[in-house]
């Protein structure tokens, strides 16, 4: 026999949920559960998006202060004196010291000991101070130091003398060795 569906009950809103089928109440199950992973799902997208924004701006702004650079200091007045006391120790401290290094290693022999080396950069001088036993030794130094590209030509012997102080009586003697711009 076949199942007949008698209802006299007046129309209402129990009635109606009565007899919604077990298959729409699992559709609207399903529908209210992708709706609240799409809620926060864009909740979450959202707030990334404003991190985003937050993260850009103060990246801006690190652009913009780097950009003005530092803020300007007030220039100070310096000192003639102290000027040319700066540049003097400046221009010391550039003498072209590997290419004198290289030069006198060249053209010292063994027999000439090296006492003392004063550089003048200002005008480009190097005052040396040597011994050695013979005065040949000596002429032979000064001739092999003017052979050398650095100082070419402008080597000259400023003054000589024997220490008879010195039981082996060495000749010491000074050269001033003009250099050329590099």
């Amino acid at each position: 026999m076949t199942r007949m569906d008698i209802d006299f009950a007046p129309p209402g809103w129990r009635r109606s949920l009565y007899r919604v089928p077990a298959w729409a109440w699992a559709a609207a199950a399903l529908g209210v559960l992708l709706l609240a992973t799409a809620a926060w799902a864009g909740g979450a997208a959202l707030q990334r998006q404003h991190l985003r924004e937050a993260q850009l701006q103060r990246a801006q702004q690190r652009v913009a202060h780097a950009t003005q650079g530092p803020a300007p200091q007030a220039q100070t007045a310096i000192a003639p004196a102290q000027a040319a006391a700066v540049n003097a120790a400046i221009l010391q401290l550039n003498l072209p010291w590997r290419d004198v290094q290289d030069a006198l290693a060249t053209a010292t022999p063994p027999d000439i000991a090296l006492l003392a080396l004063e550089p003048d950069a200002r005008k480009r001088v190097l005052k040396i101070t040597a011994e050695t036993k013979s005065s040949d030794a000596m002429v032979a130094y000064v001739a092999l130091l003017k052979q050398q590209e650095l100082f070419g030509t402008r080597v000259q012997l400023l003054r000589h003398e024997i220490n008879e102080l010195d039981p082996n009586k060495p000749l010491r003697f000074q050269l001033e060795a003009r250099w050329s711009a590099p």
